[in-house]
């Protein structure tokens, strides 16, 4: 398994028991547009929180869950399935 993360200092705790069958590989500094859940918060944010303020945190969490159900497989999959991503596992 591999796993493609950022840079958070947490990512990288010298405490963290990793399993032998684990990889990582990290995305250069400063670079969210190679963080594909930066580009699925991205169109979270577009589709339904652009300009607007909500009363209670419970109105918060019932507009992200219709976001979220209401994204389609294809922006998902264009969003995620980025050739560098690809050429990440293909190199293994």
């Amino acid at each position: 398994l591999l796993l493609v993360m950022d840079n958070a200092i947490w990512h990288k705790s010298s405490t963290l028991k990793i399993p032998t069958n684990i990889g990582f590989t990290f995305i250069p500094p400063y670079t969210p547009e190679m963080n594909p859940i930066e580009q699925v918060w991205k169109e979270i944010r577009k589709r339904g929180f652009k300009n607007k303020a909500f009363r209670t945190l419970e109105d918060v969490m019932n507009q992200l869950q219709d976001v979220i159900q209401g994204l389609e497989k294809e922006v998902i999959t264009s969003i995620v399935n980025r050739r560098w991503t690809r050429m990440l596992f293909e190199s293994r």
